[in-house]
């Protein structure tokens, strides 16, 4: 007890920090079977026992924080996580015999929370490290990654019909660590999403809330790096499998649930892949509008697509393209309606009426259009404020204000001198491109006075081993559904313009 309450209280910067870890480190390594079971014997009160179990999942988490060694004190690091294993694997054994049919959730939630921080903990990453220092670790303590994972799968599994009191909360976790790059590990803990749904679905009547944890957490996890093409075949195939061998209603909206999540890892790892690569900008654009518009047409999560849609204004912007941005802000502004719903207080807005917001994106975009010299886009804008201005919130300053804006406009497009810039149509075919490009086609502004040639030619930059079509023919399915990239480009008139658009 004294030695656990002076873990949580010590001044880890203070030179004693480390002895007393390791004095309690040591004390712990000496402990058997036989010692821990008088331990627990010892505590015959469930209140004794449940007061010493929360103390010492505190004590471990603070230990597998690991601010009480220096960083490259690795032997020292894996002894205290061997010794945290060791003794967690006798303390769950009383966590499962005494409060699980009384059940305790504090306590529960408690252990989970440990296990997972001690699995994804940076020290246990093994292929961090060097190779040499890798094959030390494994030949002496193994990958302790994967018993704490199936010793967390067992206790989830054992939990029966408590399940339901860690959803949607523990889908993160278990996210989190069946994110490790170790196969078996993956492939153990993958089926537990499937018994999540069930549970929340036989309960609730569906699987709503595990559906919306696992989308948030999931565009979350990636962005830190989590995550590879492996994951991604081991998640739909293992899920899918067991969808199939289900007899009940669900299984067709489960299947859907299932293609959705794999559909939407494919965009997140090309997106974070373009993001992290020194991929020309109009291929990031091109990935992030992928992957909002995934957001808004597939699964229809309007907080993650309203996310992505700022993504990519703020790269337009940075890329001074100011009527782009100006389009980008506008889908968000197409959301909101003139009304006086209060809107909750976001990153970029204060709390405000939904009316105050759309005018604020109103005002930005205006003077996107400005800069880019987009008049023509601006004017109906400005048309709309006005008629607010006049006739719902008779605000006349503002409306002298707008109409001076929208004069200003019609001058400038009278009078200003803008150079032309082309539009092309380009088709990306084959197997070789990446899924938010592969047998899609793009619309691309050029630049000032550019011709088809010069544009052609940072296409081949960008993509040198694409073979060049210059034709309106549609290509073959033999062509689309090959290994190889294939780029249809040609020019287009107003009126082809107008067509697509």
């Amino acid at each position: 007890e004294l030695m656990f309450q002076g873990i949580l209280t010590i001044d880890r910067t203070g030179e004693v920090a480390g002895h007393y870890v390791s004095c309690l480190i040591g004390l712990l390594g000496l402990m058997n079977e036989e010692h821990y079971r008088c331990l627990l014997e010892g505590l015959t009160d469930r209140k004794k026992l449940k007061d010493f179990l929360i103390r010492i999942f505190i004590v471990f988490r603070e230990l597998v924080k690991q601010d009480h060694f220096p960083r490259d004190w690795v032997t020292m690091r894996m002894l205290t996580n061997n010794v945290v294993l060791t003794a967690l694997q006798y303390f769950s054994q009383a966590l499962t015999e005494t409060f699980l049919f009384m059940f305790d959730q504090q306590l529960w939630s408690s252990y989970f929370g440990l296990a997972v921080a001690f699995l994804t903990q940076p020290s246990l990453q093994l292929e961090s490290f060097t190779e040499a220092k890798r094959n030390k670790i494994l030949e002496k303590y193994s990958d302790m990654r994967v018993p704490m994972g199936f010793e967390i799968l067992s206790m989830w599994q054992s939990l029966g019909e408590h399940k339901l009191n860690f959803l949607p909360g523990m889908v993160g976790s278990f996210l989190e660590i069946s994110l490790v790059p170790e196969t078996e590990l993956r492939k153990a803990l993958i089926p537990v999403f499937h018994d999540m749904m069930e549970c929340e679905q036989e309960t609730r009547g569906s699987f709503k809330e595990v559906e919306c944890e696992m989308i948030d957490k999931l565009d979350i996890l990636i962005s830190q790096d989590k995550g590879d093409d492996e994951y991604r075949e081991l998640f739909h195939s293992i899920l899918l499998e067991r969808v199939q061998e289900e007899n009940a209603d669900w299984q067709e909206t489960a299947g859907a649930f299932v293609n959705s999540m794999t559909r939407l890892l494919e965009r997140l790892l090309d997106y974070r892949h373009v993001m992290k690569g020194s991929e020309n900008r109009d291929k990031r654009m091109g990935c992030t509008v992928s992957l909002l518009h995934f957001y808004h047409n597939d699964i229809k999560r309007e907080e993650m697509y309203i996310r992505y849609i700022y993504k990519l204004h703020d790269m337009h912007k940075e890329a001074e393209n100011y009527t782009e941005a100006g389009f980008t802000l506008l889908l968000h502004a197409d959301m909101l309606g003139w009304t006086g719903l209060m809107l909750p207080q976001d990153e970029r807005y204060p709390r405000q009426q939904e009316r105050e917001r759309k005018e604020n994106i109103y005002v930005t975009v205006i003077e996107y259009f400005d800069k880019g010299k987009s008049w023509e886009n601006g004017i109906p804008l400005c048309k709309e404020l006005a008629e607010q201005y006049e006739k719902k919130t008779f605000e006349y300053a503002k409306l002298s204000h707008i109409l001076q804006t929208q004069a200003h406009f019609f001058e400038n497009i009278l009078t200003e001198l803008r150079p032309e810039r082309p539009f092309y149509k380009v088709g990306y075919y084959g197997k070789k491109f990446p899924f938010f490009l592969r047998n899609k086609t793009f619309v691309y502004q050029g630049q000032p006075y550019e011709k088809i040639q010069d544009f052609s030619q940072r296409l081949q930059t960008e993509f040198p081993n694409a073979s060049f079509m210059t034709h309106n023919l549609p290509l073959e399915e033999e062509v689309i559904n090959s290994d190889v990239e294939c780029i249809l480009e040609s020019k287009l008139d107003a009126v082809q313009l107008k067509l697509l658009v």
